[in-house]
């Protein structure tokens, strides 16, 4: 996977899926599931039905690609 520029991470929509934000901090599918699962992930993330979804709003803030650290 090649790293993404800072206007590809900014032209992401609101939430990103749990694998996506996964490759983006280096954490296999197994161990990403199973910290979504335990409320471990080091983002916000969105439990919908059986989906995961990432706020990528935080983690832009986590990767500290933006200038927005609230």
């Amino acid at each position: 996977m090649t790293v993404p520029t800072l206007e590809e991470l900014n032209s992401l929509p609101p939430t990103i899926d749990l694998m996506t934000a996964a490759r983006m901090l280096g954490i296999g599918r197994t161990k990403a599931y199973e910290l979504a699962r335990q409320g471990e992930f080091p983002c916000h993330v969105i439990r919908i039905g059986e989906q995961y979804r990432v706020s990528t709003a935080d983690l832009l803030r986590l990767l500290r690609a933006t200038d927005d650290y609230r």
